[in-house]
């Protein structure tokens, strides 16, 4: 009934579309009214011809004879009565059968179905649509940013100029709006002065044109833009745009930052304000044969292991976990916590061979420029050969050519970055080099979700995704928040403590129970960030926690211990 209401106050909206309505019922009326005249008119001609008939008889005669149907059980016999019934019948064939339907058509149906596409693709919101976020292109990453938005329960809308499109979306489940998001008068429509984000990941052309738009029409709007080419920073933030992203510098930089460097050091890989994430091999130290307790990694060092990666999946540490020769160690502490733990690693696992990185685009370039800056040889291959940078560390040619991996060092490598924005091509890297050399680290780009799982499959450690990167640091800017992507599916995310676990100690909570995710810190306010709580430790409202998890367990998490305190 609400969607039947939607559709008739869009139908009805429209002036010509009422004034074609009144047509339509005017043409009615007449049909009603020859209809009635010709049915009186059949009484005379009856008594003509010496026949008498009842009134619902003479209805049903001339119903019968204008829609040509002519069961012929009443008829006339005379000249007269049969130039009437040849009356009634062209003028049933001109006015039932020609000029009804094609009246119909134009001045009903057509314009119910345009009512019907603009209730489902409507060209506004509805007032008093608050703290929506707007986004101007469907892609990758907005798609996984739209999955992150009905997680938390935030409204958005998609702008889509092309109705077709607008309308395929609809009937996908997205919320989307028939609107061209270049174009001024749109966001007249959108509740703009109410919106909490916009958000543009269409080309550096049109995101520019996006924010200048919206800034000249509201000027407090936080707007968040993508750009390709790094000379598009500056327009876009001269455009308007309050926050610009260079998703292949971002992306590139975080898979350079799980590359182990070739040796046991602890590898930071992110940090939220006085916490310190990092990431340990165990390969070839006297940890390999040990279990977590017997390690003593906490008692010697203050830092606690907080996740234990082998072969790309992550597990929960427990405290008769075996470490093993292909164990990645995820630490957790303070910066002097886990220097402690260098000092007991670092002679191991020593190796100055370079990484090898495929594909010299700009995810490539990025991971190549970050290597650098932490004094880290590589080499990149690409066989473009206007790609071919430094001919001391570029290498030209295809990677799926043995003699090209060969010159690169692949057999001697430690580990591979896998770069290029082609998800079947990097699932076919990773199967190729996997099969060289089974023992070295394999860091892969996804550019969609939906592969993954397969990437992981075909023998990829740790595999980051295009989507997921920029969705969550979109969400980032949306929320304020500080969320570190470990790897594709598991998060580094804070909370604020509401009242559904304040007064509640942490083991009290069951927090790690209930939703997989498990406390690292508490931001305890004024008195600074209390590394790896103690299991009795009581929770008070307004600390933060700060939690490792996946996705599911991050929205679990807010579903029980956030959603529930707003009731």
């Amino acid at each position: 009934m609400k969607f039947l209401g939607s559709q008739l106050s869009y139908f009805f909206a429209n002036r010509r579309t009422r004034t074609n309505v009144v047509k339509l019922l005017k043409f009615i009326a007449v049909l009603v009214l020859m209809y009635v005249a010709y049915s009186i008119l059949f009484h005379y001609v009856s008594l003509y011809e010496g026949q008498e008939h009842s009134w619902i008889t003479g209805f049903y005669w001339v119903l019968v004879t204008m829609s040509t149907l002519g069961f012929g059980d009443i008829v006339f016999s005379s000249d007269l009565g049969r130039a009437y019934s040849m009356l009634v019948l062209f003028s049933g064939v001109l006015f039932l059968l020609v000029m009804l339907p094609f009246t119909f058509i134009e001045f009903f149906y057509a314009p119910w179905m345009k009512a019907m596409n603009q209730a489902r693709a409507p060209k506004k919101l509805p007032q008093g649509t608050h703290d929506h976020v707007i986004i101007t292109n469907l892609d990758a990453i907005t798609e996984a940013l739209i999955r992150k938005l009905a997680a938390y329960k935030i409204e958005y809308a998609i702008l889509e100029p092309d109705l077709q499109k607008a309308l395929d979306l609809a009937d996908a489940g997205y919320t989307v709006v028939n609107s061209d998001p270049t174009d001024y008068e749109t966001y007249h429509n959108l509740c703009i002065e109410k919106a909490n984000l916009v958000v543009a990941t269409g080309a550096d052309t049109e995101n520019t044109n996006v924010a200048f738009t919206v800034r000249e029409f509201n000027k407090n709007t936080k707007i968040v833009a993508t750009a390709v080419s790094s000379d598009s920073v500056d327009i876009l933030q001269l455009a308007g745009a309050n926050y610009v992203l260079q998703m292949g510098e971002i992306l590139g930089r975080s898979l350079a930052r799980r590359t182990l460097g070739g040796n046991a050091r602890v590898h930071v890989i992110g940090h939220i304000d006085e916490l310190v994430i990092g990431e340990s091999t165990a390969q070839e130290t006297p940890l390999v044969g040990k279990t977590l307790k017997d390690s003593r990694i906490r008692e010697s060092t203050g830092a606690s292991v907080v996740g234990i990666w082998e072969r790309g999946k992550f597990s929960q540490p427990m405290p008769d976990t075996l470490i093993t020769d292909k164990t990645v160690l995820v630490l957790a502490g303070t910066v002097e916590q886990l220097r402690n733990y260098d000092e007991l690693v670092s002679i191991y696992h020593v190796s100055d061979k370079p990484v090898v990185i495929i594909g010299a685009g700009r995810v490539g370039r990025a991971a190549a420029k970050s290597l650098e800056e932490r004094h880290i040889d590589y080499r990149i291959i690409d066989k473009n050969p206007d790609r071919i940078r430094d001919k001391e560390k570029y290498i030209l040619g295809d990677a799926a050519d043995h003699e090209v991996l060969k010159k690169a060092g692949i057999e001697e490598s430690h580990t591979a970055l896998i770069t290029t924005h082609d998800d079947d091509i990097n699932i076919y890297l990773t199967i190729y080099s996997r099969r060289l050399c089974p023992n070295m680290q394999i860091i892969s780009r996804a550019t969609y979700e939906k592969n993954i799982n397969t990437m992981h499959r075909a023998g990829a450690d740790f595999v980051m995704s295009y989507a997921t990167m920029g969705a969550n640091s979109i969400f980032n800017i949306l929320e304020g928040q500080d969320v570190l992507t470990l790897a594709e599916g598991l998060n580094i995310f804070n909370h604020k403590v509401k009242e559904t676990l304040a007064g509640k100690s942490l083991i009290e909570s069951d927090i790690r129970k209930e939703t997989g995710c498990t406390v690292l810190a508490i931001n305890c306010n004024n008195k600074g960030m209390l590394v790896s709580p103690a299991p009795d430790h009581r929770m008070k409202a307004g600390e933060e926690l700060i939690l490792i998890g996946s996705p599911e367990g991050e929205n679990d998490f807010n579903y029980r211990y956030e959603k529930n305190n707003e009731k």
